[in-house]
């Protein structure tokens, strides 16, 4: 049961934030994406609102680039990045998008790959989601796969997303 403070700043919190989406991916378009299809869709079916979609192939600037661009549009308390966050040589979304932060937020890093290895076994440990803190506003990766992307949206991000904006913004 959460604490009076955490239940008092959820209430708080804004019922509906503003949140931009960004693919990593060198191979997804706006027609096959479902990664950000599928987040795009929690979101609104959580009464939030989504002013930006964006696709951008795995390169390190580009991402950086691109996240820097939707972190400026006016109003937006949120950023939420698919793709790019495992280990291979051409995931480059960790570091691209974690070289902005001003805060890291481990605990979603490391929530995720506790309920993902609930699912999937140790092979969770080459996740390297993470969330972080870019001024005001909140910056959450997850992977690609529609399953990661269902597991962390359901499991953590929908349930907390206002609260987190709230922390964000004080």
């Amino acid at each position: 049961m959460p604490s009076a403070s955490t239940q008092d700043h959820r209430e708080r919190a804004p019922a509906s934030v503003e949140v931009c989406v960004l693919t990593v991916s060198d191979t997804r378009t706006m027609e096959n994406d479902e990664g950000g299809r599928l987040i795009e869709a929690m979101l609104l079916a959580a009464g939030h609102q989504v002013r930006a979609r964006r696709i951008v192939p795995d390169e390190r600037e580009q991402i950086a680039d691109i996240a820097r661009q939707l972190l400026g549009i006016v109003g937006v308390h949120a950023l939420l990045v698919t793709g790019g966050t495992g280990l291979a040589a051409r995931d480059q979304t960790t570091e691209a998008i974690e070289s902005l932060y001003d805060a890291q937020i481990p605990g979603y890093g490391e929530l995720f790959r506790m309920l993902s290895f609930q699912e999937i076994g140790a092979a969770a440990m080459l996740s390297r989601a993470s969330a972080g803190r870019v001024g005001q506003q909140v910056v959450v990766t997850m992977p690609g796969s529609p399953a990661g992307v269902r597991l962390a949206m359901e499991r953590l991000i929908v349930p907390e997303l206002p609260h987190l904006v709230f922390h964000a913004g004080r």
